[in-house]
């Protein structure tokens, strides 16, 4: 018996060894695909950028330029050489941390971006810790009281949310809060560049508030469909059934399993954040990479479009990983 025992014990040890080594191939496939896809995204960054209209040269010195100091300038910038080398070229200083230099105002580019990358990270972060309490607290009181005047009023209000672009849902807000109605915030978020963000909270206000409204509408929804799953579960039932208190089964039982794929989706909300941040920040002139990138494109200073993109496509890519990260762990769990 003692001998059955051991070898079962061994049988299910050696499963979930081999479980976890598939885990661990197949996180390094999908990692060894998000490098390949980077690579991919940093030569279509590079190539369009390079397609765009207008010459670098006659941006930097002007319509009126001799021919020669166009040639001159060309050369000292390594827009003559072939484009497959000027890539290879961008390429190894990315790899080495050397972003280039700005061709609007000649500083390097990684200074730029360091400053305009912080305030970014402060502005994503504020909204995601806003956010997620509030998502959960909604999503459990809208699944307690489901089909109900609550419940309803939500499922209709985060839908007409979730319709708004974060351009408009901006606007709407300083018309109510910044310009017309209230005026009690600034309707343009301007932060000195040495300045912290969170020396000035007034101006981070209706920003925050735009990617709050829209995450929240987002993520409430899915906390209220996974609570409403965890609590029609047998074993919700059973301590039902058991005579325990709704207090316990709530916050003992039902609340961190309905937690399990929040938590990959909170990721991915975390990724879409950041293609709502460009729009936002562009719409309340707030000093982030998503002003950096407009700014950019308008003069056509090709090392800064190309750094922000990236950036971009990496935080991307970070997060979605994050999140299959997690969704692997919690059914490795559930499973085990």
């Amino acid at each position: 018996m003692t001998e059955m025992i051991a070898l079962s014990r061994e049988r299910g040890s050696g499963a979930v060894r081999r479980r976890r080594r598939r885990t661990m191939m197949r996180w390094g496939g999908k990692l060894l695909q998000g490098v390949i896809t980077l690579l991919l995204v940093s030569l279509l960054i590079f190539f369009a950028t390079q397609a765009m209209p207008g010459d670098v040269a006659k941006v930097i010195l002007g319509v009126n330029a001799t021919p020669e100091r166009l040639a001159t300038l060309r050369k000292e910038l390594g827009l003559d050489a072939p484009l497959l080398q000027q890539y290879l070229t961008w390429l190894g200083g990315i790899l080495r941390g050397d972003w280039g230099v700005s061709l609007t105002n000649g500083a390097p580019v990684a200074d730029t971006l360091s400053l305009r990358l912080r305030n970014s990270l402060t502005l994503g972060a504020l909204a995601l810790i806003i956010m997620l309490p509030i998502s959960l607290v909604i999503g459990v009181i809208a699944a307690q009281r489901k089909d109900r005047v609550f419940d309803k009023l939500f499922m209709g209000g985060s839908m007409v949310v979730n319709a708004v672009p974060e351009f408009v849902l901006g606007t709407v807000l300083i018309a109510l809060f910044g310009t017309t109605v209230f005026r009690i915030f600034p309707p343009v978020s301007l932060i000195p560049p040495a300045d912290m963000p969170w020396w000035h909270p007034l101006a981070l206000v209706l920003p925050v508030t735009t990617l709050v409204i829209g995450g929240v509408a987002y993520l409430s929804r899915l906390v209220r469909v996974s609570f409403i799953d965890v609590m029609n579960s047998e074993f919700i039932q059973t301590a039902q059934l058991k005579g325990l208190s709704t207090r316990r089964i709530l916050y003992r039982h039902a609340l961190p399993n309905a937690l399990a794929p929040i938590i990959p989706a909170a990721s991915l909300v975390a990724a879409f954040l950041i293609g709502g941040t460009v729009v936002v920040e562009y719409l309340f002139s707030y000093p982030g990479i998503g002003l950096t990138l407009v700014e950019s494109v308008g003069n056509r200073d090709l090392p800064l479009i190309q750094a922000v993109v990236l950036i971009i496509a990496s935080a991307y890519f970070v997060f979605n990983f994050i999140a299959d990260l997690l969704s692997d762990a919690g059914a490795g769990r559930r499973k085990e």
